[in-house]
C-alpha cells in the first residue's frame, strides 16, 4: 500500500516469506473443508484445462458463447446457490486462470487482505463501471478469498496466510505486502500477458488500457510522486524533469525479457536485505543505468540495465493524493483523470477511505447513508478577509483554520447533544501540509491559495473514528464527509427528510420557539441556546433525517456540565523548551490561541494544530 508517512521515519521490519505466491495452499484446505458454505448436492467446480481457457478467451473475443466456469463467470455474478465451495486448488494462480480473464493480452491485478475488502470492492466496481472485466484479485487470507468468491469477484489465493488486520505503514504486515507484490509480479510475467499492477488504495476513473496501448515499445510504465507538472497535455512526463520517486502503486509491465530481469532482481534484492522498502529498492534498480532516450520514442528512457525502456505516467491524470486532492491539477489543465492513488495523506487507511469519500469515489454499504439518529449539517461562515486578504503566512493560515474549527467544535457539541451524525463542512486552508519543512506550498506546483483542503490536513481522522474510552474522551461523535449530502448513493427518503434551522436573536419577537406554524418554514433557534432549549426545540423532529443549520456562530451556549465540554489542544513546536509542558486544552479564553511561530527564515511544516474530541 502507499505510504502515509515518510520512509525515513520508521525502520522497516522484515517478515520472512514462507512460501512462493503460487504455493502454500495446504493450510487453506482445512479452512475450506470446515467452511459452512457447502452442499452435498453439487460437486466442486472443475479446473478448466489450458485448452478450455484458451477457447474461452477466443470465444470472448469472437462472441462465441463458452461454458461458464468460476474463471470466466461475469463479475458480480455470485456462484449458484447450494454449490460447494471449490477446492483450494481451484484458486491457484495459473496461466489458464489469467488467460480466461485477460482481454487483448492484458490483465489488471490488485491484491490485499480482508482489512481492505471495502477498498477492493470499490476498485472492482470502478473498473466494471468502465466496462473493464479483465481483472483478478489476489487474496492474502482465506477470509477475503471466500468473501470475494461469494460476491462474484474473480479471485485467486496468494498462499500468503496473512492476518486480516490493517497494514499500517511501516508495520510487518505492510512490508510483507510489499514483498508479496514483488513475488506476484514474478509469478505473473512468465504467463506472457501485459500486467497492470495496482494497489488497492487507488481507483480507476477512466479505462487506462487504451492509454497504455499508445506506448507499445515501453517495457514498463510507472506512476510517480511527481508534484510539479513536466507536461501540460496527456503525454508521458518528461523523464528528464521528473524529481519525484517512481511510485509502485500503479505500474504497467510488459512480459519482455528486460522487464522479467528487473522483476527477478527486485525480488532477489528484497529477499536479501530485510531493511529495504520495496519502493526504494525499485527506484534504486531503475536508476542503475539511466538517462539515454529511446531513439524515435523520446518520451521513453533506457533504465535499469540500459535495455529496459521506461516511461513515466503523467501525474496530472494518473494522480497522486497531492495532484488530485490538493492541486486539482487535472482540472486546472482541463484534462480527464484516469486514476487517483491516495498517497500524500496523513491518517492511515482511514484517511485514504475518507479522501475517496470526500471525492464521492468510495462505494459504502447502504447503512452508511442512513444513520439511525439522523444527520446534522451547517453552512460555514468564513469572512472574506480570512480567505483572501493579506499574505499567506502561518499566522493567516491558522487564523483561517481556527475560525472554522470553532464552528466545527460547536457543531460537534450540538450533534453529540442531539445524538446525530455531523456532516463536516468543507475546510479551507491557506498553506499545504507535508511531513517535511516547506515554504507554505511546494514551489512549482499548481496549488492555489486558498484551497479546499482534505480533512486529514487538519484533523486526526483515524483517531476520531476509533472507539475511545467514554470516561476519558467523552461520547463518540460520528461524522461524514463534507460531500455526503450530494452523494448519489444517498437514499431519496433520507435526502427528502430535511429541516432547515435558522438562528435568531433570543429577544426578538420573531424568535419564538413555537413559531413554526407553516409547513416547510425553517425552525428558529435562539443564539447561544442552552442544552435544554436545544433538546426541547428538536424533540418533535427526532424522525427528521437531516437538520441543516444556517450557521454555527454562537449557536450553542455551552454544556452545563463542564466535564462534557469539547476541548482542543494546540501543538507547540517548542514544547521541549517549556518546562512542565503538558498536552492540556486552554484553561482560559486568553490562552485559547495557537503558539504563533516567528518564521523569518524557517519554512516550518504546517501541521501544528489538531482537534481532539
Amino acid at each position: 500500500m502507499a505510504p502515509w508517512c515518510p520512509a525515513d521515519s520508521t525502520k522497516p521490519v522484515f517478515v520472512g516469506i514462507y512460501g512462493a505466491v503460487i504455493g502454500g495452499f495446504a493450510v487453506s484446505a482445512l479452512f475450506f473443508l470446515l467452511s459452512s458454505f457447502s452442499s452435498l448436492a453439487a460437486p466442486p467446480l472443475p479446473i478448466p484445462p489450458a485448452s478450455a481457457a484458451a477457447a474461452n478467451l477466443s470465444g470472448a473475443v469472437s462472441g462465441v458463447a463458452q461454458p461458464e466456469t468460476m474463471y470466466n463467470r461475469p463479475i458480480w455474478k455470485p456462484p449458484p446457490r447450494r454449490e460447494r465451495m471449490p477446492a483450494p486448488r481451484a484458486f491457484r494462480l495459473t496461466r489458464e486462470m489469467v488467460g480466461a480473464r485477460a482481454r487483448g493480452g492484458a490483465i489488471v491485478v490488485t491484491f490485499g487482505n480482508h482489512a481492505f475488502l471495502d477498498f477492493i470492492l470499490t476498485w472492482v466496481r470502478h473498473l466494471t463501471d468502465l466496462g473493464v472485466d479483465s481483472l483478478l484479485v489476489g487474496a492474502m487470507d482465506t477470509k477475503l478469498l471466500r468473501e470475494l468468491y461469494l460476491r462474484g469477484v474473480p479471485v485467486f489465493d496468494m498462499g500468503s496466510r496473512m492476518a486480516t488486520e490493517d497494514a499500517v505503514w511501516g508495520s510487518p504486515t505492510f512490508h510483507k505486502m510489499g514483498r508479496e507484490k514483488v513475488l506476484l509480479i514474478n509469478a505473473l510475467l512468465p504467463f506472457g500477458y501485459e500486467l497492470l499492477m495496482c494497489d488497492t488504495d487507488m481507483v480507476w476513473l477512466k479505462n487506462p488500457l487504451p492509454y497504455l496501448a499508445r506506448y507499445p515499445d515501453a517495457d514498463l510504465l510507472t506512476s510517480s510522486d511527481q508534484v510539479i507538472p513536466t507536461v501540460t497535455d496527456d503525454s508521458l512526463e518528461n523523464w528528464r524533469e521528473v524529481t519525484g520517486a517512481y511510485n509502485i502503486g500503479i505500474f504497467h509491465w510488459r512480459p519482455t525479457e528486460p522487464a522479467k530481469r528487473l522483476a527477478k532482481d527486485w525480488k532477489d534484492l528484497l529477499l536479501s536485505d530485510d531493511t529495504l522498502w520495496d519502493q526504494n529498492a525499485f527506484n534504486d534498480l531503475i536508476h542503475k543505468k539511466f538517462g539515454y532516450p529511446v531513439v524515435g520514442e523520446d518520451e521513453l528512457v533506457y533504465s535499469y540495465d540500459g535495455k529496459l525502456k521506461l516511461g513515466v505516467l503523467p501525474a496530472s491524470i494518473f494522480c497522486s493524493g497531492h495532484t488530485y486532492f490538493v492541486q486539482g491539477m487535472y482540472h486546472q489543465l482541463r484534462l480527464e483523470p484516469y486514476a487517483v492513488h491516495t498517497t500524500f495523506q496523513y491518517a492511515g487507511t482511514a484517511g485514504k477511505r475518507h479522501r475517496l469519500r470526500e471525492a464521492m469515489l468510495f462505494f459504502d454499504q447502504p447503512s452508511y447513508y442512513d444513520s439511525p439518529g439522523g444527520f446534522l449539517s451547517f453552512r460555514p461562515n468564513i469572512p472574506k478577509s480570512l480567505l483572501l486578504d493579506g499574505a499567506h503566512t502561518v499566522k493567516s493560515h491558522f487564523a483561517l483554520v481556527n475560525y472554522q474549527l470553532k464552528q466545527i467544535r460547536t457543531a460537534l457539541a450540538i450533534a453529540s447533544l442531539l445524538k446525530r451524525t455531523l456532516v463536516m463542512p468543507p475546510l479551507w486552508c491557506r498553506l499545504d501540509r507535508m511531513w517535511f519543512g516547506h515554504p507554505g506550498v511546494l514551489e512549482g506546483t499548481m496549488t492555489r491559495q486558498p484551497f479546499l483542503c482534505p480533512m486529514d490536513h487538519v484533523f486526526e481522522v483515524h483517531v476520531m473514528l476509533k472507539d475511545l474510552p467514554k470516561e476519558e474522551f467523552g461520547p463518540h461523535i460520528d461524522f461524514r464527509e463534507y460531500s455526503f449530502l450530494e452523494n448519489p448513493s444517498l437514499p431519496k427518503q433520507v435526502k427528502e427528510s430535511f429541516l432547515e434551522v435558522e438562528l435568531c436573536n433570543e429577544h426578538s419577537t420573531r424568535c419564538s420557539t413555537t413559531n413554526r406554524t407553516n409547513k416547510g418554514a425553517p425552525v428558529l433557534l435562539p443564539r447561544n441556546s442552552t442544552e435544554q432549549t436545544l433538546l426541547d426545540i428538536f424533540k418533535p423532529y427526532k424522525d427528521i433525517k437531516i437538520l441543516q443549520f444556517s450557521s454555527m456562530v454562537n449557536a450553542f451556549g455551552g454544556f452545563s456540565d463542564a466535564l462534557r465540554e469539547i476541548g482542543h489542544i494546540y501543538y507547540d513546536m517548542y514544547w521541549d523548551e517549556k518546562p512542565g509542558w503538558k498536552p492540556l486544552p486552554p484553561q482560559t479564553k486568553v490562552e485559547d490561541h495557537p503558539p504563533w511561530l516567528e518564521i523569518s527564515d524557517k519554512p516550518w511544516s504546517i501541521h501544528l494544530v489538531k482537534i481532539m474530541l
